[in-house]
């Protein structure tokens, strides 16, 4: 009689299912840990920028790439530290990016000036990318298919948390102790992390060694840079801008020969297979499309009550928690009910809330909008958006095969993170399109209302302007969403 393999999943109510299910909670813990790390870096910082844009006095374009820096870098190395861990152990690179984004955040707090900062950033996005690109994996192994949905749910659950801790933390911190706290606060959640996950992470031998596609990576790395270049000059210098011009003619050059570069790596970054089967190509544009109209909603909406309304960090931080408390709900709430509902239906049902809640804010843009109505947008918005990533990670993640998870979920998180990117680089500059260049600083600043209240008025024309092109993307989500069922 043969032995089963190592693999084989013990059964419910067996003593070894309540073993690997109480070590997958403690896992869960782990990387619940590596999210609100993350997700309180981003939510702070967020709230927080028109603080550190007045303290070094920084100009439109240096203010949106103390953002898209760490974006970037993030987006752009999720799919190669993918492949490291899938080489040399998830483990390893996983604590490894404990290590390097808690030094950064230190060292982002010392900046002496703006380029300092931005190059921090930078490197906190590596840390960032080594953490992403393997938390999911280490969920997906840790937990019993059964309960997958339900860990799933805890996992996202607290990035939900910690983006609702966040813009608090921010706009409190910024008003009392300073800007340098905003990036200090990462400190103690790193250190915390990193020596839970030292004690709770079992060690995983490594994969075969394959080549990795650094040629593939350079690339990708270099065509990101080059739109998102394009396209936060676009606003202030117009598409006719020499810049904007020469980042879009770069982007187009480079795609034809990333695409020539993948046909012949043995293991490209972006694998022509994983397209290949119809829901995961149409989940994969869900995530995209959702990314691109969720990700700067929170910090659109911060600007509106700072640099349109006038109120504080603080009451501004309080003001966008309807969106950080929706997902905070939803996502546990979806994995709960993941077992009785298809993760198909919870994506789709979450897209169409988050299309509802952009709508709504559409319809109610205005300097003496009744903050019910806007807080009625923004939960909608977050309770779509944690639905819908609880329900389209579990559905992506339960149709792939064990082997070279790494890879396939950096890929994943590649493609949701460009939309985040393209997010923060399209609403930021569709938002300020019409300002001038004085008035634009005005905005990051927080200050508009102040200094040029006539300047109001452009300035709402464009948020007008920013949540129709938000709702018409979350729309597409929707339909991708819908698209992505699996053929019976």
């Amino acid at each position: 009689m043969v032995a089963p393999p190592e693999t084989t999943v013990p059964l419910p109510g067996t003593p070894e299912y309540a073993r690997k299910l109480r070590h997958a909670w403690r896992v869960c813990s782990v990387t619940s840990l590596g999210l609100v790390l993350i997700g309180i870096n981003a939510s702070t910082l967020n709230v927080a920028l028109p603080a550190v844009v007045r303290h070094f006095e920084a100009g439109a374009f240096a203010a949106s790439w103390i953002l898209l820096s760490y974006l970037l870098v993030n987006t752009t190395t999720l799919v190669f530290f993918g492949r490291v861990a899938d080489l040399l152990g998830r483990r390893e690179v996983y604590l490894i990016g404990f290590v390097l984004f808690t030094l950064c955040s230190l060292l982002a707090g010392l900046s002496p000036d703006v380029g300092f900062l931005i190059a921090m950033r930078a490197l906190q996005g590596l840390g960032s990318a080594m953490i992403l690109a393997n938390g999911t994996v280490i969920i997906t192994d840790a937990f019993p298919p059964d309960r997958l949905s339900q860990g799933m749910g805890v996992y996202i659950g607290t990035l939900s948390v910690a983006q609702l801790a966040g813009p608090t933390l921010g706009g409190l911190v910024a008003d009392t102790l300073g800007w340098q706290w905003v990036f200090w606060l990462n400190v103690p959640a790193g250190v915390l992390g990193l020596v839970w996950g030292w004690i709770t992470l079992r060690r995983v031998p490594p994969g075969p060694r394959t080549p990795i596609d650094l040629a593939g990576n350079l690339i990708v790395f270099a065509a990101l840079s080059a739109v998102l270049i394009a396209l936060s000059e676009a606003g202030s210098r117009g598409l006719a801008s020499p810049v904007v011009r020469a980042g879009l003619l770069t982007f187009l050059i480079l795609l034809p020969l990333l695409l020539l570069a993948e046909r012949r790596a043995s293991h490209p970054v972006l694998d022509p297979r994983l397209f290949g089967r119809r829901m995961l190509t149409y989940a994969n544009l869900a995530s995209f499309c959702t990314a691109l109209s969720r990700s700067a909603l929170v910090l659109l909406v911060a600007l509106y009550f700072q640099a349109a309304r006038g109120i504080d960090a603080f009451t501004a931080a309080l003001g966008v928690l309807p969106v950080p408390i929706g997902m905070a709900l939803a996502s546990p709430l979806a994995g709960a009910l993941g077992r009785r509902i298809s993760p198909y239906t919870l994506s789709v049902t979450g897209c169409a809330m988050n299309c509802a809640g952009l709508l709504t804010l559409t319809l109610s843009t205005g300097t003496d909008t009744p903050y019910w109505l806007i807080g009625t947008g923004l939960f909608l918005a977050g309770a779509g958006n944690g639905a819908f990533l609880t329900g389209n990670t579990t559905q992506v993640m339960a149709a792939l095969p064990p082997g070279g998870l790494g890879v396939v979920n950096g890929f994943r998180l590649m493609i949701m993170n460009v939309g985040i990117v393209l997010s923060v680089a399209t609403t930021l500059s569709v938002l300020t399109g019409t300002l001038t260049p004085a008035l634009r600083d005005l905005v990051y600043a927080g200050t508009l209302s102040r200094l040029s209240p006539v300047a109001v008025d452009h300035l709402m024309t464009g948020f007008t302007r920013t949540y129709v092109v938000l709702t018409a993307v979350a729309t597409a989500g929707l339909l991708c969403a819908a698209l992505a069922r699996t053929p019976r």
